[in-house]
């Protein structure tokens, strides 16, 4: 019975968080039309401000450590990439064509690659060599973490995280919780709302990465043999409703279909 009543009380905070209604982005081709919630707590323009501090640290102890660009060829190739992608952001966002657009790689074995807000990019070396990615697969990547940035899902955690803490400040004055009742009321919201939504910002990012490449003139069946190649590095995982992310078969899936739908920009840019 308390536990119910601390699901109400949950609820019922997370419909009083104080939040604007946005749509960052055109719809495109693939029919993004999700209106998105940010807390009015949180800002572009302050997380464009850290995005670009953070990047400039970032880039300076890669630079210092000689792990910069180290590669000419492999930054030729993520920077001529880049250079098809960013002209197609417009269908999206046509202010985001004129972000100051960086692109930097990192030596580094992670199988990563990022874009902050306002258009800083970072590859790492480890997810071009161990995957031995083809300038296709390395656009699909590039794709999906600049939809990242054009849809803000940042500042869209960001507002999900500002709001957990009113939720949870709210719960306890209401409440007079302790620390085991609040622990599982961080789980209840982690549960109804974090998890979905970052599942969520994913599988956008996936479909607007797709389009994006499309147009720019790089097959997007490619960013399908991307998660076919992580699902045999990354192994099995944990159940998909515990993981902020798709499952790799999930997203195979989904992928599969939104390539198809998106072949003729492919084969009108080619």
């Amino acid at each position: 019975m308390q536990l119910r009543r601390l699901f109400t009380v949950v609820v019922t905070c997370l419909m009083l968080s104080a939040c604007v209604s946005v749509q960052t982005t055109k719809s495109g081709a693939i029919g993004l039309d999700r209106v998105q919630k940010m807390s009015l707590l949180i800002s572009e323009e302050e997380l464009e401000q850290g995005a670009i501090a953070s990047y400039a640290q970032i880039i300076g102890e890669a630079k210092e450590g000689g792990n910069l660009n180290s590669d000419a060829n492999m930054t030729r190739r993520v920077r001529a990439v880049a250079d098809r992608l960013i002209p197609t952001v417009g269908t999206f966002r046509e202010d985001a064509l004129d972000w100051n657009w960086e692109v930097n790689v990192i030596e580094s074995d992670q199988l990563n690659a990022w874009a902050m807000p306002g258009g800083k990019i970072a590859f790492y070396s480890g997810i071009i060599e161990q995957l031995q990615l083809t300038d296709a697969e390395i656009a699909a990547i590039m794709g999906h973490e600049i939809a990242h940035a054009l849809r803000e899902h940042s500042r869209e955690r960001a507002s999900e995280q500002a709001n957990k803490a009113v939720v949870l400040q709210i719960l306890s004055a209401a409440t007079s919780t302790g620390e085991t009742t609040q622990a599982v009321a961080d789980q209840i919201y982690t549960y109804l709302r974090g998890l979905p939504n970052s599942r969520l910002h994913e599988t956008e990012s996936d479909r607007m990465g797709v389009e994006l490449m499309a147009r720019a003139g790089y097959d997007p069946r490619a960013a399908i043999s991307v998660w076919e190649k992580m699902a045999q590095v990354s192994g099995g995982g944990g159940p998909e409703f515990l993981s902020t992310h798709p499952s790799n078969e999930t997203r195979i899936k989904d992928l599969t279909d939104y390539a198809e739908r998106v072949m003729p920009l492919y084969q009108s840019a080619s």
